[in-house]
């Protein structure tokens, strides 16, 4: 059994687990700064416990055969769709959204679990077809998108995207002959009006600020101008942490979850961005290694996805705090607040190296 231990420790990927813990200490401390003497100041504890928690399930499902998730697609698939319909007609609003289930102790956001059960359900179906044709293809989409549409009905566009993106990018990646992709693409550069009458009146006017933000500065504009403020005026190593005029005077809005990137960079500057940026980068190219170095076709699929999931929600995030994205409130992966966001994200470190792992061969 000691020999089992030290042989699973000697080839874990510490890689994948350090900076995911290095991410979200620096998250939890810029939360706690930007919070700090407000009526926030109980996020910074709560997210502690989400990561504590978090750490625990990555352990678990690093221990856990990922294979085994591909029996499970079914199950996964029907519980996350009763969960969004539950959301829709049960779910608690905030701002307007109804995107959580009150459980009394955690609000669960089921439009997040959806993102690794997306994947999974991805990656069996394109790992088990030897031969792939339009009829497939359509199953696929049709299996991806109804519950991304109980996802837009919340609203939640930016869950939506990344899981659409995850899902082109399974699909890229796959033997699925290339006109597939390019026809899909057509129908939906096609549909964007149709798409563009069912958004809701605040992300047409986050759309229309972010082409033209000088157009209602106060208005729709405002977030994306006094993130940009205060990411310029970080200057080169911050004003420091508790520090920054735009987050503690509340000029910045949420500034612990959407715009925290912002909130970094007003109180570390320059230094404290490029600090996190490269950390995240860094983890990326590591997760599609993993990916590459993976022993089957669903172990390749689902980190693909998964390196995927974290590039687009950083090039995102990023984008918005710096006004060269449209705000869409995706979070910046393990360093924005929120209990849904980060156990998700854990659990994705958790496959990762059980992916890692089965590669290395390791006997359990």
């Amino acid at each position: 059994m000691k020999w089992l231990k030290l042989k699973y420790s000697f080839n874990f990927d510490w890689t994948i687990f350090i900076i995911p813990l290095i991410l979200s200490i620096f998250g939890i401390v810029v939360i706690y700064s930007i919070t700090y003497g407000g009526t926030g100041q109980h996020l910074a504890t709560n997210q502690i416990v989400f990561l504590s928690l978090g750490l625990v399930l990555a352990y678990i499902f690093s221990r856990i055969d990922y294979r085994l998730f591909k029996g499970l697609y079914l199950i996964l698939y029907i519980s996350v769709l009763l969960l969004l319909l539950l959301v829709l007609f049960f779910g608690d609003k905030i701002f307007g959204a109804s995107r959580w289930i009150e459980l009394g102790f955690f609000r669960l956001q089921p439009s997040e679990i959806f993102k690794i059960v997306a994947l999974i359900i991805t990656a069996k179906l394109y790992s088990d077809w030897k031969e792939i044709d339009y009829k497939k293809v359509l199953l696929s989409c049709l299996l991806i998108f109804v519950p991304i549409y109980f996802i837009l009905k919340q609203p939640d566009l930016g869950t939506a995207s990344v899981i659409f993106i995850t899902f082109l990018t399974i699909l890229f990646i796959s033997p699925v002959k290339k006109i597939y992709l390019i026809i899909m693409l057509a129908v939906f550069l096609a549909s964007a009006p149709i798409a563009w009458k069912m958004l809701k009146p605040y992300q047409k006017q986050r759309i229309e600020a972010f082409i033209n933000p000088t157009s209602d500065p106060r208005g729709s504009g405002y977030n994306v101008n006094q993130a940009k403020i205060a990411v310029g005026s970080g200057g080169l190593y911050g004003k420091g942490l508790g520090k920054g005029t735009q987050s503690q005077l509340n000029f910045l809005p949420v500034a612990h979850t959407d715009f925290i990137f912002a909130g970094a960079a007003e109180a570390t500057g320059f230094a404290g961005a490029a600090f996190l940026i490269t950390l995240l980068s860094i983890l990326i190219i590591r997760v599609f290694v993993i990916a590459k170095n993976a022993k089957d076709a669903f172990g390749m699929y689902v980190a693909g996805g998964i390196g995927m999931m974290f590039l687009f929600q950083m090039l995102v995030n990023v984008g918005m705090n710096m006004g060269i994205m449209p705000v869409t409130g995706i979070p910046l992966p393990f360093v924005s607040y929120g209990g849904s966001s980060m156990l998700t994200n854990m659990i994705s470190i958790g496959i990762l190296q059980s992916i890692y792992l089965r590669h290395k061969k390791i006997t359990f």
